[in-house]
This record gives structure tokens, C-alpha cells and sequence, in this order.
């Protein structure tokens, strides 16, 4: 928005024509090479010093603000960000990307940067190897992690910076991460004071990192507390609707107090069966997840669960990012903190 009277920046006007300054208007207006005014732009190159700061006089006088484009020839710069997504997340998991996918646009726009989204399967790096041979961007976001990580893999052996969103051991890669493994283990504990010992377990994927840390802290809780861990009532890869199904008669077969599930999918899963079979919660049985999102916000009763922050995931992702673009030493793991959400599915 423009205040009466005055140019937007970047541009002058010509009777009722609002014109943009490009580097030839510069050049032209002073009687110089368009390469002497990138030169003076970027900062490289030989140029004399009065030129120099004749260019810079000019183009803030002017409220010149070189495009992306010329400022990426200039520096040798994409201004683009891949960032990589899971293919294999069923659709309910999308909140929790596109909250951090929010998070790394907002700080990247702050920065003139775009954002190249890439969709691929874990076991398949010919997507990210197409992007970085052919250039495209200037870093890379890796959005989930696995145990055995070929993306993490391949882009450790490039020069390129990049940072996972999740933990990885792949040697030098920045990472951001959530707390997991100790609100995981928090809550589990929570759960075990209240004098619930038959806490059944239901999880995702055991390739990916996050499971394991989610797991790690379910069975320290249990150490912790001098309670017994009943492998019988641990049930993981539970990935599609009918593998969950085949168990839940298990579960409660077993006897559990509690059904405590890894993520919201599994939860609103889990929770559905429960009402087919007109299972009571929390009368006959108490529910909790370790990750909240809008997908149990409306559940009645309302869920125990954790709450962590995807965006500021992404907001931290993208800066961690920026830094090694820059030039900086950006701190190599970050860790973001947790909040428990204690309602009516456990009491």
C-alpha cells in the first residue's frame, strides 16, 4: 500500500505510467555496463570504488530493489528451497504438514525465497537427485526421517545445505526436532501414577525415526515407574485400517485399561472402532495420543494427548536452513519443547 504522492518502491512514473527500474534503467541513467551495475549490486567482481558508489547512490535514491532473478545471477543463487515430502502418509496426516509447510514459507518469504515442494517415497532418492543435478534450489528441507535415511544419505554427500525435520544419525545433517521421546515417556508416565497398568501401545511404522523415539519413551516410562512392560500389549506397523482392525480384538481380549496410540490417525482409528463395537471411553476403556491435531479436536469425549507445534517446526526448519545458505554455523540439533493435554478420554 502507497501513501499519497509517493512511488512504491522499485519503480518511477511517466505521466500515469508507473514504470519498474530494471538494471538496464540504472545502467542507461548513469552511462554505465548493465555488468558494472550487478557488479556493484553483488559486491564481486572489479569495479572502482566511485563507481560503485555512484551505482549504490543511484539505486537507493531510486528505491531500486533488484528482482530474484537478477539477484540470483548476481550471487549465483537459485532463491529456491526444496523441501521433500513423505509419500506415504494417508490424507489425515496432513495437518501436521501443512502446519510446518506454513512455518518454512513464512520465514522463507521473509527472505525472497520460493518454496519447490517434492513428493517421493522414502526408498526412492531419483526425485531428489533430478533437483540436485539439475540445480534447482539452494537447500533443501527434508520433512520426515527414517531409520535408514537414503535422502539424508545422498544429500550428505553433496555440498549442498540441507535440514531434517526429525532425527537422523547420517553424519553432519542439521536437524530440528520435536521432544518426543520425553513427552512420550511424560505421558506415559502420567498414565501409569494414576494406577493403569495394562497400557496397550498402537503404532505406526517402525522405519520411522519418530516411532522409535515415541517408543523409547513409552518403555522408559514403564522403567522408571517399576512397572512390568507386557510385550503382549504392544502392537506397531498397525499402518492400514484393516491390520488395526485384526488387533483391536486383541487389545481388548488382553484386557488393557488404556489404548495409547502414536499419532491422530491411529487414534481417530482407534476410536472408531470403539464406537462400532460400542465400547464406552473412558468408562470401559481410557484413550491418549501422543500427537494432537485438528483431527481430535472434535472428538467427544475430548483426547489426552500431546501437543507439539508444526509450524514453529517449519519456522525453525527454514532458519536453520537460511543460515547455512548465508554462510553461518547453525546450531546442529534443536530440539522444540511439548505441552500434555490432559481431558476427559483418561479419566
Amino acid at each position: 500500500m502507497t501513501c499519497c504522492g509517493q512511488d512504491s518502491p522499485s519503480r518511477h512514473r511517466e505521466g500515469s505510467v508507473v514504470k519498474n527500474i530494471t538494471i538496464s534503467d540504472v545502467a542507461e541513467a548513469l552511462g554505465v555496463s548493465k555488468t558494472t551495475v550487478s557488479r556493484a549490486i553483488s559486491g564481486k567482481g572489479r569495479i572502482g570504488k566511485e563507481t560503485r558508489e555512484r551505482v549504490l547512490a543511484y539505486i537507493e535514491e531510486n528505491n531500486y530493489k533488484p528482482s530474484v532473478i537478477a539477484k540470483g545471477l548476481a550471487q549465483s543463487k537459485t532463491y529456491n528451497i526444496g523441501v521433500m515430502m513423505p509419500a506415504e502418509y494417508d490424507i489425515v496426516d496432513l495437518p501436521f504438514f501443512q502446519n510446518c509447510l506454513f512455518g518454512i514459507q513464512e520465514v522463507a518469504a521473509m527472505k525472497d525465497y520460493d518454496i519447490l515442494l517434492s513428493i517421493s517415497h522414502p526408498g526412492d532418492g531419483e526425485q531428489l537427485k533430478r533437483v540436485l543435478s539439475n540445480r534447482k534450489v539452494d537447500g533443501v528441507i527434508l520433512m520426515r526421517t527414517f531409520v535408514k535415511d537414503l535422502q539424508a544419505g545422498l544429500l550428505a554427500k553433496t555440498d549442498l545445505p540441507f535440514v531434517t525435520i526429525g532425527t537422523t544419525d547420517v553424519e553432519g545433517a542439521v536437524q530440528v526436532d520435536s521432544d518426543h521421546k520425553n513427552a512420550c515417556r511424560e505421558l506415559t508416565s502420567v498414565l501409569l501414577k494414576k494406577q493403569l497398568k495394562k497400557i496397550a501401545l498402537v503404532g505406526g511404522d517402525k522405519g520411522h525415526v519418530v516411532t522409535q523415539k515415541r517408543f523409547q519413551g513409552y518403555r522408559e516410562a514403564f522403567l522408571d515407574c517399576g512397572v512390568p512392560l507386557q510385550e503382549n500389549l504392544i502392537f506397531l506397523d498397525m499402518e492400514g485400517p484393516d491390520v488395526l482392525e485384526q488387533q483391536m480384538e486383541e487389545i481388548l481380549v488382553q484386557g488393557a485399561e488404556v489404548i495409547l496410540c502414536m499419532d491422530d490417525m491411529l487414534c481417530s482409528r482407534v476410536l472408531k472402532k470403539l464406537r462400532t463395537r460400542k465400547i464406552r471411553v473412558p468408562k470401559d476403556v481410557k484413550v491418549a495420543s501422543f500427537y494432537h491435531s485438528t483431527i481430535l479436536e472434535q472428538n467427544v469425549p475430548s483426547i489426552t494427548s500431546l501437543s507439539f507445534d508444526g509450524k514453529e517446526l517449519g519456522q525453525m526448519a527454514c532458519r536453520r536452513l537460511m543460515e547455512q545458505i548465508e554462510g553461518e554455523n547453525p546450531q546442529q540439533v534443536t530440539v522444540l519443547g511439548y505441552r500434555i493435554i490432559m481431558a476427559d478420554s483418561t479419566e
